[in-house]
């Protein structure tokens, strides 16, 4: 059979860089941090959705990086993931190389549709895939869902990319998750709140300020006015679009430990819950936001979910990904 162009078989893409899904607009790179336009680089969440007759695998053709000497993630498995309605299917572990093919079975009693999350270590670029035996055709487009963040929505410690907290609300929703989570970065840089702006968007969920505590420290105050000022942005390219603010989740070493600025995560935390309820509610010059809504995350795990002290495990992000989901079914019966 003729191989088949990837395109519209790939979900979780915000921008297309010659082809290549990208996480940030890649004519406006020149205003975002070197660290959010080296993590935009990454295919975090992106992923092949297909349905299926009668075929009993399916073929990918890829690239990806191949891992030098002295590669931290040298060891680390080349997997690929099956995802099918009830659940998780199998993986296919492959050995890494600068170009490829893989052959993923596919369970012959079931038609789809069909996930498949590729390895995100080795950034793979996905060329082409056929059926097997059978034909595949692209899945049906979910509702979209821009998932903006820091390395926990980017999916650091989970194990796998299906277990980042963004894919298990996504799957539980039946939405197509968009992972703009930046690792080490996401200070609510009011040009990534822009490129928010101009994206196609169904659901929108805001879950950053861990790293406002360090790294470019804030102080409550800064923090609060920040998060008006994104959630001002935002709002000018989707007026109406149902939004979920997370608050940063437990980190126990800042949560009463002063930064540079002299606040803690808990005072940050509580100036960006602030922020939203203000807005929620309006006032003389700005009117009340009634699709917005506030998921407080200092509770949301305890310390026996985090894998290093900040970030959560597999268990962690399931329970946040289980809020988030729960959180948006209400917002979203709302507001219709």
């Amino acid at each position: 059979m003729n191989w088949l162009d990837p395109s519209p078989f790939l979900r979780g893409v915000a921008w297309l860089d010659k082809g290549r899904p990208v996480r940030a607009d890649p004519a406006d790179l020149g205003r975002l941090p070197w660290d959010i336009t080296e993590r935009a680089a990454l295919p975090i969440g992106v992923r092949l959705e297909f349905t299926s007759e009668g075929a009993r695998a399916v073929e990918i053709r890829y690239r990806a990086v191949f891992p030098g000497p002295s590669d931290a993630l040298r060891d680390v498995a080349h997997r690929f993931a099956l995802w099918g309605p009830d659940g998780f299917v199998s993986e296919t572990i492959t050995e890494p190389a600068a170009e490829a093919r893989v052959t993923v079975p596919l369970p012959a009693s079931c038609g789809g549709p069909f996930t498949i999350h590729p390895p995100e270590a080795r950034s793979p670029e996905i060329l082409a895939l056929r059926g097997v035996g059978g034909s595949i055709g692209p899945a049906p487009h979910r509702p979209r869902w821009l998932v903006h963040g820091d390395s926990i929505t980017e999916g650091w410690w989970s194990t796998r990319p299906a277990h980042s907290w963004p894919a298990v609300a996504g799957r539980a929703l039946g939405l197509n998750a968009v992972n703009l989570g930046y690792a080490g970065s996401a200070h609510g840089e009011l040009a990534t709140a822009e490129q928010l702006a101009v994206l196609p968007a169904d659901v929108i969920t805001l879950a950053f300020g861990t790293n406002c505590w360090t790294g470019v420290p804030c102080s409550a105050t800064l923090l609060y006015e920040t998060t008006r000022a994104f959630l001002a942005v935002v709002r000018q390219g989707h007026p109406d679009t149902p939004l979920l603010l997370v608050s940063p989740v437990l980190c126990p070493a800042a949560e009463e430990s002063p930064n540079r600025l002299g606040a803690t995560l808990a005072e940050l935390r509580s100036a960006m819950e602030r922020a939203v309820r203000d807005r929620v509610d309006g006032d003389r010059e700005t009117p009340g936001d009634p699709r917005l809504a506030l998921l407080p995350g200092r509770d949301l795990i305890g310390p026996e979910h985090l894998a290093d002290g900040v970030h959560p495990d597999d268990e962690g992000h399931a329970a946040i990904g289980a809020a988030v989901a729960e959180a948006i079914r209400t917002r979203l019966r709302r507001t219709g």
